[in-house]
C-alpha cells in the first residue's frame, strides 16, 4: 500500500536521494545536507505547532510503500510564502505609448519585479520516482494536498499558488535566464537556482533590474519562453488547471515559467471533498477509487482506496487494512475525494 505521511528525521537519506534525482529546476530540494536536515526539522515543528495565523510553516509529506518501507515520492505545501525570505516574481504588464501628432499607438509588454504573492500558500516539492509513475499514483500524491488544505484551511494563506517549471535544456540552461546572466547576474542558471533554494537571495535584490523590463528588447528566444512550461511539467499544470488554477500574469524571475493561483475555497477538490464517518468492514462490490485522508495533523495519513460513497449518506465502509494505515477507528471520520 502507498501511504502519504509527514516527513520525519529518519527520512533524511531518502529525501537526499530524491533531491539528487529531481534534477535542475527543483529549487525546493537542493542537494545540500544542512538545508535538507533543516527543512525536515522545520516541517516537524510545523506539524506540532499551534497556529492562529499562517506564517512561515512548511508541510512536507512523503509517499511510503508500506510493503518495502521505501520512500518513493514527496509533496509539500508552504503556509505563507515571503514572510521571512523575500518571494520574488515578475509581473507581466503593458505600457501604452500614443502620439496624436504622428498618429502612432504602441502597446509594449513589460516585466516588473514584485512581491505580490507574499502571504500566499504554495503547492511545492511534488516528486514521484519513475518506477511509481503509474496507476494514478502521481495524481493521488498531488491531489492529496487538497484534502489537507480543506481539513486545515486556517493554517494557510487564502490564495494558493504553484510555480510551474519553465523551459530549460537538458543541462539546465534557460533561454530566459541567459539574458539575465549576461547583463545582470553574471552567474549561471544552475548556481542561481541553487542559491535561491538555499534561501540565499540577497543577490537578487542587489543585482536584478530595478525598473520595468521591456519584453521587446529581450532576445527572441527569451521572449518565446515567457509563461511557457517545461515539457515534464505540462501534466502537473493540466491537473492544476482542472482544479481551477489560472495564471494571472506572474512568471518566475529565472526561467519565466508561469505561476498559477486559486483561492483556497475555490479549488475544485477542496470544495468537493467530504467528511464521512467510518464503519470498518468488507469493501462493497460497487466501490470506486477515492483519495482518502484522516483528519489528523501530526499523524496525518492519506492513500487511495476503493469506497462505495453515496450522495445521500455521510457514512462509508472502510476495510480494516486501510483503516489501520490511516490510523482511523470505527466511528472515526475520514475526508474523501473521488479519484
Amino acid at each position: 500500500m502507498l501511504v502519504i505521511r509527514p516527513i520525519r528525521s529518519t527520512d533524511y537519506e531518502a529525501l537526499y536521494q530524491i533531491a539528487q534525482e529531481s534534477g535542475h529546476g527543483f529549487t525546493s530540494l537542493p542537494v545540500n545536507e544542512e538545508l535538507l536536515r533543516s527543512k525536515i526539522a522545520r516541517v516537524e515543528e510545523s506539524f506540532t505547532k499551534q497556529v492562529d495565523t499562517p506564517f512561515d510553516e512548511g508541510y512536507l509529506m512523503v509517499l511510503e510503500d508500506t510493503e518495502t518501507g521505501e520512500v518513493v515520492g514527496t509533496c509539500g505545501i508552504e503556509a505563507a510564502v515571503g514572510m521571512v525570505d523575500a518571494f520574488y516574481h515578475y509581473r507581466l504588464g503593458t505600457e501604452v505609448y500614443h502620439s496624436e501628432q504622428i498618429d502612432v499607438r504602441n502597446e509594449v509588454e513589460t516585466l516588473t519585479l514584485c512581491h505580490d504573492y507574499t502571504g500566499a500558500a504554495e503547492l511545492c516539492t511534488l516528486f514521484l520516482r519513475s518506477s511509481y509513475r503509474k496507476n494514478n499514483n502521481g495524481r493521488m500524491l498531488s491531489r492529496s494536498r487538497f484534502l489537507f488544505l480543506a481539513q486545515h484551511a486556517k493554517r494557510f494563506g487564502e490564495t494558493v499558488i504553484a510555480e510551474m517549471r519553465g523551459e530549460s535544456d537538458e543541462e539546465g540552461n534557460s533561454p530566459f535566464y541567459g539574458w539575465l546572466q549576461e547583463h545582470f547576474l553574471g552567474i549561471d542558471f544552475v548556481r542561481a537556482d541553487y542559491l535561491s533554494g538555499l534561501s540565499q537571495k540577497a543577490f537578487m535584490a542587489e543585482m536584478m533590474p530595478k525598473n520595468a523590463v521591456y519584453v521587446c528588447l529581450l532576445p527572441k528566444e527569451a521572449q518565446k519562453v515567457i509563461g511557457e512550461v517545461h515539457t515534464n511539467t505540462r501534466p502537473a499544470l493540466n491537473l492544476l488547471q482542472a482544479e481551477g488554477f489560472r495564471c494571472r500574469g506572474y512568471v518566475d524571475i529565472f526561467d519565466a515559467g508561469p505561476t498559477v493561483e486559486c483561492h483556497l475555497n475555490d479549488i475544485r477538490s477542496v470544495r468537493e471533498s467530504r467528511l464521512l464517518t467510518v464503519t470498518i468492514g468488507d469493501t462493497p462490490s460497487d466501490a470506486t477509487s477515492h483519495i482518502v485522508s484522516n483528519t489528523e495533523l501530526e499523524n496525518y495519513r492519506a492513500t487511495a482506496v476503493n469506497l462505495a460513497v453515496t450522495d445521500d449518506s455521510d457514512d462509508v465502509i472502510l476495510d480494516a487494512q486501510t483503516a489501520a494505515a490511516l490510523m482511523v477507528k470505527d466511528g472515526g471520520q475520514i475526508r474523501v475525494l473521488p479519484m
